[in-house]
């Protein structure tokens, strides 16, 4: 059965507000069950890691700042894990080659030949769903290099997934044209950042740390009256 809604999640791996809002599309499968699916798209804030180091974050002790807020961040939501090393021992040079290894899977969902149904074994995620989990708790909480092709295919073979066939649309360049997709989708819709939940055809952006209820309320909107609404004001 096809979702009667679907929302777009649109973040980056390594954004930390993303690991902690990762717990809002699991609510609302939960909640909404087959009603609402989840479509994960992909930014490149974190595209260049020393880059926006250098010049976003390294002045007057933004660094050390922002690396006390994460590790704070750990106590303030006790549903996340986060290393106490975050950001300071294996820092990965990008996000973009697990982004990428996670659009060849997606496109193998897409193309059939991966389920795109919830599984029991992934505690009710689909297998993107559960990729993307496995890249956040491997680097917030495990201080694993995400990026590195033996951790993606140590996961994918954890998984049960066709490696094989997952380098083969990263290699014929599917993969990235699906990711120049998402870049393409984040441009158009005036995406600001990580992570953004998108609804309506790109006509709703929630953006940042939103609290649930307002999710829960628009999705509640939407399906209530799926059809052309005119704002009588």
């Amino acid at each position: 059965m096809q979702p009667t809604l679907t929302v777009s999640n649109l973040s980056d791996v390594l954004c930390v507000w993303a690991y902690v809002a990762q717990i809002k599309p699991d609510e609302s499968r939960r909640q909404f069950s087959d009603q609402v699916g989840v479509e994960y798209r992909f930014l490149h804030l974190l595209g260049e890691v020393a880059a926006r180091i250098e010049t976003g974050w390294d002045h007057k002790g933004v660094v050390a700042a922002y690396l006390q807020q994460v590790q704070q961040m750990a106590k303030r939501f006790a549903h996340i894990d986060i290393h106490p090393e975050i950001w300071t021992r294996n820092v990965p040079p990008t996000s973009m080659s697990c982004h990428l290894f996670l659009k060849a899977i997606q496109l193998l969902e897409k193309h059939g030949e991966l389920s795109a149904l919830p599984e029991e074994r992934f505690g009710g995620k689909g297998v993107v769903e559960e990729a993307v989990w496995r890249c956040r708790l491997g680097f917030f909480r495990d201080l694993q290099n995400i990026v590195d092709r033996n951790y993606l295919e140590a996961m994918a073979s954890d998984m049960s997934l066709p490696v094989a066939r997952i380098h083969r649309q990263i290699d014929s360049g599917a993969a990235h044209g699906a990711l120049c997709a998402d870049f393409d989708a984040k441009d158009r819709q005036l995406v600001e950042g990580s992570p953004t939940f998108v609804l309506n055809d790109g006509r709703q952006k929630l953006y940042g740390n939103v609290g649930y209820r307002i999710i829960e309320a628009s999705i509640h909107e939407l399906l209530t009256d799926p059809g052309e609404r005119a704002s009588w004001c």
